[in-house]
């Protein structure tokens, strides 16, 4: 086992794990909160310089220390590897800092009692509440689009931390990112094993200290680029054929004067018809591209 601190811990329990780096103000009044519902908590302190693993050793809680700070999908791999050596039923994950409501809890753990493996809490359903930003929000729903056309479809909040997986996901997920996209890895992750996953209403707060060092612009640019990474090797057809079928639409549109026309007329098409020609050839080799790709990934998946 390769946390002998766990040996001794009955199996087959609900927990709930906070990623904390520097919450020394809040972690304490979070724990105590988090407590009243879940069976173990787990506490990754990712590095910090302050008090926030001593009081959460304190509260009883199960902490395991980074000496270094391995970002977000650093500390979500360990609180994956120590729910699974724990035999855990169900694993809530939350954040530290009192962004989520712990009281929310019961509203995600009813839905793996219905037998979801992975539930999202949206801060977009009906019932749900946050003040995040308007530049938050947009980027958010950008970040939704895009996951759709990884597989990841018809969820409202695909970024949102507070979340709980049952037996199958927390024996099925496997953490490779280091950084914020490690939340957008598990989904992948879940829709590829066909996992069922659902969405609750929760609140977030926007309003609090923040502790993270990382801009909210930084974030998405790199969940953006790793979701995109993830495009081109699970579905290079639509990475190649859609901005393939775009540029094809393109010219159709832009050469239809010119080469209506050239057929009347039989001169030469204006700048525009050429331009066009570029779009349909554009279009035709990015859709070729990609049904090689595709067949290439299915011979190799066979």
């Amino acid at each position: 086992m390769p946390f002998p601190g766990l040996r001794d811990l009955a199996v087959g329990h609900v927990v709930a794990a906070m990623p904390a780096f520097n919450e020394e103000h809040q972690i304490a009044r979070t724990i105590l909160a988090v407590k009243r519902y879940v069976d173990y908590v787990i506490v990754v302190d990712d590095g910090s310089v302050d008090a926030t693993a001593d009081l959460a050793g304190a509260l009883g809680t199960i902490v395991v220390r980074h000496e270094q700070n391995r970002g977000y999908g650093g500390a979500l791999r360990t609180i994956f590897e120590v729910a699974h050596a724990l035999g855990a039923d169900g694993l809530v994950v939350l954040d530290a800092d009192g962004q989520h409501d712990p009281d929310e809890i019961p509203r995600l753990l009813k839905k793996l009692d219905d037998g979801v493996d992975v539930v999202i809490g949206s801060r977009f359903l009906k019932g749900s509440w946050t003040n995040a930003p308007a530049y938050r929000k947009f980027g958010m729903k950008v970040l939704n689009i895009t996951l759709s056309f990884a597989g990841v479809s018809h969820l409202t909040d695909t970024q949102c931390g507070f979340r709980a997986y049952g037996r199958r996901a927390i024996e099925a997920i496997r953490i490779s990112q280091g950084g914020m996209s490690a939340g957008s890895e598990i989904l992948l992750q879940a829709a590829e094993r066909h996992l069922k996953i659902e969405e609750v209403p929760v609140s977030v707060r926007y309003d609090l200290k923040s502790t993270s060092t990382l801009h909210p612009v930084t974030h998405g640019f790199s969940v953006m680029n790793m979701i995109v990474q993830q495009i081109f090797a699970r579905r290079p057809l639509a990475f190649f054929a859609i901005p393939g079928f775009g540029f094809l639409l393109l010219g159709f549109i832009s050469g239809y004067n010119p080469f209506l026309g050239y057929s009347v007329t039989s001169k030469i098409p204006s700048l525009l018809g050429i331009g066009s020609l570029v779009f349909l050839i554009t279009g035709t080799l990015l859709i070729a591209v990609g049904l090689v790709l595709m067949l290439l990934a299915d011979g190799q998946d066979g």
